[in-house]
């Protein structure tokens, strides 16, 4: 995927930590950890499995031990999301780590269907006003769950691309996989 920023390192509360999976897919090595809720956190595609690992907030890769149903799940939905055969996601998602504004954020994101855009302050209308769109520009970069919450798909309220935690190139290879990128101004 080109130069992707690091993510934030993963971690949990003590007594909710679960298992995680580093795999590689046609666009780099990936990351997932899980919780005693669900799905808890991804990584995105990063070029080596140890960038993958600090993203998790594990000190190296994990050995290989068999992963759990969630995560062997979510691997799956991932790589066919990547290779443009999957839009949508069903997966049990633990968004426990986040603010109760956060977890509002989080949960409205789901809504953005594959292939549109929202604006961060369109967002923030549909989760209490137009005057959180800062905050709300704050929970989706705290986003433990990158492309199965879709914050890809918040852009400016100009059709300017915005951020992206994991950087622009991943963002705008992201838009382009779903056939939006076209559809942005200054990209």
């Amino acid at each position: 995927m080109g130069k992707i920023r690091r993510s934030r390192s993963i971690t949990f509360a003590k007594g909710q930590a679960g298992g995680s999976l580093i795999f590689p897919t046609p666009w780099g090595w990936m990351g997932l950890a899980e919780s005693k809720r669900g799905l808890a956190a991804i990584v995105l595609p990063q070029r080596s499995k140890a960038a993958v690992a600090a993203g998790l907030g594990l000190e190296d890769a994990p050995r290989r031990r068999p992963s759990s149903v969630t995560l062997r799940e979510a691997r799956k939905q991932l790589v066919e999301y990547l290779a443009g055969r999957r839009t949508t996601f069903d997966l049990v998602l633990d968004f426990s780590r986040g603010t109760a504004f956060q977890r509002r954020v989080w949960k409205a994101l789901q809504a953005i269907p594959y292939g549109q855009l929202w604006s961060y302050r369109g967002l923030a209308a549909r989760v209490g006003g137009v005057h959180y769109a800062r905050a709300v520009g704050g929970a989706v970069g705290a986003n433990p769950l990158p492309i199965v919450l879709p914050c890809h798909r918040v852009v400016a309220q100009d059709a300017t691309i915005g951020g992206f935690s994991c950087g622009l190139p991943a963002k705008r290879r992201l838009l382009a996989l779903e056939g939006s990128l076209s559809r942005l101004g200054r990209v």
